[in-house]
């Protein structure tokens, strides 16, 4: 599973949250970039799909069957990314996509510390945000309440999918 958004939507905590709820192994995909992408976005400059195609191909390695459940955070804000990830992992991805307005994730950037992703680069995350469609396998969850609803929410999706492709 790769739980995915713009900058600021909550991937790790609620990433974390979730994977502790259904006994995952979270992994932080920005940990996956390598540093030069990192050096980019802490100077303010937008990566270019040049720099995401490595890191793209890096979380879908980490999600390749043979493993304990993994849940990756990853903004994942093309359709050409997720299907990217999906095939570098050889095997279905499920993405949760986390839907908030512009005006909240800002605040919320603004309020927390020691990242390096600047509050800057936001305009440039929603421009670049192409919102899971229809025919994607994908969960869409507005992030506008506390964690735990957020997190139950998640968890209830999960299980209703399982239950209606059989998957345990």
């Amino acid at each position: 599973m790769v739980i995915m958004g713009v900058a600021g939507s909550g991937k790790t905590t609620i990433g974390e949250a979730l994977a502790r709820a259904i006994g995952a192994t979270y992994v932080d995909g920005d940990q996956l970039h390598p540093p030069a992408n990192i050096a980019k976005m802490s100077a303010g400059i937008p990566l270019s799909d040049e720099d995401r195609w490595p890191w793209l191909a890096k979380v879908g390695e980490t999600l390749r069957p043979g493993s304990p459940t993994i849940l990756v955070g990853c903004s994942a804000l093309k359709r050409t990314y997720r299907d990217f990830i999906t095939e570098s992992a050889a095997a279905p991805v499920l993405f949760i996509y986390l839907n908030g307005s512009r005006e909240l994730i800002s605040r919320r950037m603004r309020e927390r510390t020691g990242h390096f992703m600047p509050t800057g680069l936001l305009d440039s995350q929603f421009a670049t945000l192409e919102a899971p469609g229809p025919d994607e396998n994908a969960i869409a969850v507005t992030i506008d309440a506390p964690l735990d609803e957020i997190v139950k929410s998640i968890v209830g999706r999960i299980r209703g999918l399982s239950r209606s492709t059989g998957a345990p």
